[in-house]
């Protein structure tokens, strides 16, 4: 297993990644892919048992991930290459014509690693939660995993899906919100989101809390999740980053939800994010 030093090197490295991939072709959303770059190393190369040479659409016997909030590509797409389910250098396809990288996650290109197109926001929860039963009536002692944004939330599929996933007891579940606090304009600019943690406590889940920008207590945490699994109840992660880590002129800035760094800001992020796996 990495160590969480090893850890931290590869997440430099999906960040180094992001910033290259959407100035390449000046369109993506880099603000909350740098700030989700933890999690989704720290979930796909020590806390998932999944298997990238072998992919299949059904995930049989494997630990499975859902991205809700698919503009977060960037970061997902670099996580699954550098963990092994196709050559790092399609990276540099990122938003191309033909590409199998969109700019949204979907399924009909064959990308190993997604199992549902994303980016109509809201709807991820619902298919964790299908997915999730699916394992139960197969017998399969997997856990399913899904991601969303916190702006996300005020989609009304998401708290209807809460309220089933709870009274059907789908406890081979872990939901992590992405508690960033920007939006694309600013989530209470646009309608605040009040107490997260009593409302999913009032909607019958599991709730734990986690700085997502601290490897180790994303790795703690994580695990400690895993072990509430199997206990009659969903499990839902508030994960609190900040949008656009690892780059200081982006940090905390929703203004970067969706903008793409010029020539001189790239240059400028690469030198905050040293290589330290190589470049694609």
């Amino acid at each position: 297993m990495p160590t969480t030093e090893q850890l931290i090197k590869i997440s430099t490295q999906v960040r180094r990644d992001i910033v290259r991939m959407v100035h390449a072709h000046q369109s993506g959303h880099p603000g909350g892919s740098l700030g989700c770059a933890d999690f989704l190393t720290a979930l796909y190369f020590e806390i998932m048992k999944h298997n990238p040479a072998g992919f299949s659409m059904d995930g049989k016997n494997e630990d499975i991930f859902f991205l809700s909030n698919g503009h977060i590509s960037p970061v997902w797409y670099s996580v699954l290459a550098r963990s092994g389910y196709f050559d790092i250098k399609e990276l540099s396809t990122f938003r191309s014509i033909n590409s199998r990288l969109q700019g949204h996650p979907t399924t009909h290109e064959g990308l190993p690693g997604v199992r549902m197109s994303s980016g109509s926001l809201g709807q991820g929860l619902s298919v964790a939660i299908g997915a999730a039963q699916s394992k139960k009536l197969n017998n399969d002692s997997s856990v399913v995993y899904s991601l969303h944004g916190d702006g996300e939330l005020q989609e009304g599929q998401i708290w209807e899906a809460m309220m089933y996933a709870a009274a059907k007891k789908i406890d081979n579940l872990i939901a992590t919100v992405d508690y960033n606090g920007q939006q694309i304009d600013g989530v209470n600019d646009v309608l605040s989101l009040g107490n997260l943690k009593a409302k999913w406590e009032a909607f019958g889940w599991d709730v734990l809390q986690m700085n997502g920008n601290d490897m180790k207590q994303v790795v703690e945490t994580l695990q400690n999740a895993r072990q509430h699994t199997g206990k009659g109840k969903p499990v839902v992660i508030l994960m609190t980053t900040v949008m656009g880590y690892g780059v200081d002129f982006m940090m905390g800035s929703h203004k970067w939800h969706g903008i793409a760094p010029n020539d001189e800001q790239l240059k400028q992020a690469l030198a905050q994010l040293p290589e330290t796996i190589g470049d694609y």
